[in-house]
């Protein structure tokens, strides 16, 4: 059989897609396997604020649009750019092991982030991490960057950066764990819903390739990211809303920390919860009310 993956064209991207593919042709070593890159809305607008553009989802519209059309048979995307809610006929059929989940800051000059000056200019493409960060040092001056990782690291020099904050995650899987200054922790930054986990999307009807792809999946990894898209789920699944989850298994439960940024207010609303590993999804849209209800947050606002 041939299995056409489609992926954005970018280094992490194109990491991703072929590291599904060598975890596919390790179960099925007589698979055929082709990569198709496609180009998004977010790989081709890189200067509008994510948030003006129709959010991280400008980074799936084309490939979905792709599967949909029959184009491709499997899309492989970073899960946290995923909107919760997906186009009809399509569906998430397998996540792979979760890889670091958390944030990183990286210096210019090998300074943590609590050691620099007043008026410091650190960058990030995050509203979730903008307000952590403003909240915990609200003297720094934090910018706005687009970019992949390459542009984004080339941007510390020629935009005269003192530092830019990043996942863990995609400087960890290009090789570039070296250019890591900090790590933050889960008390300082809680990350975006599915930060680390690798996503497969296709079309909900094709059994042949979901039995193919369900082969990969990392257990764990699914109660997880199950968890967090229905917290993404009781917001609207809308990727524009600055959101974190964050959540862990640990025995027969699985704790989850949420995070809701009320952007005019400046104001950060935090909660964390414990349930056992079966309700997992249950203990995701409690989550996602308690914090509903306490920033009085209305959906569509």
């Amino acid at each position: 059989m041939k299995l056409r993956i489609g992926t954005r064209g970018s280094k992490l991207a194109l990491w991703q897609a072929g590291f599904v593919k060598s975890e596919l042709l390790a179960q099925f070593p007589s698979l055929e396997i082709e990569l198709n890159i496609i180009k998004t809305t977010g790989d081709i607008n890189l200067k509008a604020d994510l948030s003006e553009i129709g959010g991280k989802g400008v980074f799936v519209k084309e490939i979905e649009e792709a599967l949909l059309k029959g184009e491709i048979d499997i899309a492989v995307h970073s899960l946290k750019d995923v909107p919760s809610v997906l186009p009809k006929g399509l569906v998430i059929a397998s996540v792979l092991k979760r890889h670091n989940p958390f944030d990183v800051f990286i210096s210019s000059n090998s300074l943590r982030i609590e050691q620099l000056s007043a008026g410091a200019k650190v960058a990030t493409g995050s509203h979730r991490r903008k307000f952590q960060l403003l909240s915990k040092f609200p003297d720094l001056d934090v910018v706005s960057i687009r970019g992949n990782i390459d542009t984004r690291l080339k941007k510390i020099e020629t935009e005269n950066l003192d530092g830019i904050i990043l996942a863990a995650a995609g400087l960890e899987r290009l090789g570039l764990n070296s250019k890591i200054t900090q790590t933050f922790s889960l008390k300082e930054m809680v990350p975006s819903p599915c930060q680390g986990i690798i996503g497969i999307e296709c079309r909900e009807k094709d059994k042949k390739v979901i039995g193919y792809i369900s082969q990969i999946e990392d257990e764990k990894t699914k109660i997880c990211a199950g968890l967090e898209r229905s917290f993404l789920i009781t917001f609207g699944g809308d990727c524009s809303v600055p959101l974190g989850c964050y959540s862990f298994i640990k025995n027969e439960n699985i704790e989850a920390t949420a995070i809701f940024i009320e952007t005019e207010q400046n104001k950060i609303y935090k909660k964390t919860s414990t349930g056992n590993i079966y309700d997992y999804k249950k203990l995701g849209v409690s989550l996602g009310n308690e914090l509903i209800y306490s920033s009085g947050y209305k959906k569509g606002n």
